[in-house]
């Protein structure tokens, strides 16, 4: 065995029944030109990661994130499953210098393009897919995806406290505060429910793994609130 695809798989804890999988998912279609030996660069297998990471971590957030919308869910797996996010992991275990690249590839810094090492980890999802299944192309990338995901639901959130502050604002009303509801489960999984209340009427409530997080899906739930009471008002109106 190529000790390059030995070392990858010790990196990633994935030992692969057909290695030829792993060879076929590093190698880049410029690479091909100047060995003609070779047969398969990674495009198609990049083709069917794109996919399954879609899947995943759609399948991830519906499970984790019960009180999230549909439009919050879209947002959080556009953040994750792109082209900085992808090659940001591709770097956190070090896929470029497992990289079959073609020499003026190498030598114009192939092995830290961003493009490339997005391509290449959407090759390794799917080598991993193809190799061992579903459920342990999950567990591979819940590994390296979670800090991630909890780093666009963080964002999304955000955007939901701004639309908040400014829908209150823009009714006139400027103090919006949360308090901590209850706090329960153990150590390890704990869940929070938080409130958010304007003029110490509670408009909304959410809960989490974290306080933080239980505040941005309670602005949430405020948000959704506020929206259909101006659709009411608007109706009411006509």
């Amino acid at each position: 065995m190529d000790p390059k695809i030995d070392q990858l798989q010790k990196k990633i804890c994935v030992y692969f029944k057909q290695p030829e999988l792993l060879r076929i998912a590093v190698t880049h279609p410029s690479y091909l030109a100047e060995h003609p030996d070779e047969k398969q660069h990674n495009q198609r297998l990049e083709f069917l990661g794109d996919a399954v990471l879609g899947a995943a971590v759609a399948y991830y957030l519906y499970k984790n994130f019960p009180d999230a919308a549909e439009g919050s869910l879209t947002k959080i797996r556009a953040a994750v499953v792109c082209e900085p996010s992808l090659a940001n992991l591709a770097k956190k275990i070090g896929l470029g210098e497992h990289l079959q690249l073609g020499r003026g590839e190498d030598l114009s810094g192939g092995r830290k393009r961003p493009s490339i090492l997005a391509d290449a980890f959407e090759a390794l999802t799917a080598a991993i897919y193809l190799d061992q299944g579903w459920e342990k192309t999950c567990d591979f990338l819940w590994k390296y995806f979670r800090e991630e995901i909890e780093r666009a639901v963080n964002g999304v959130s955000r955007d939901y406290k701004s639309m908040l502050q400014e829908l209150v604002q823009r009714n006139g009303r400027e103090k919006v505060t949360y308090r901590l509801l209850s706090e329960s489960g153990p150590d390890h999984d704990k869940v929070f429910v938080s409130g958010v209340f304007i003029d110490n009427r509670m408009l909304g409530k959410g809960s989490g793994k974290s306080k933080k997080e239980s505040e941005q899906r309670a602005a949430q739930a405020a948000v959704e609130l506020l929206r259909e009471q101006d659709v009411e008002r608007d109706i009411s109106l006509t």
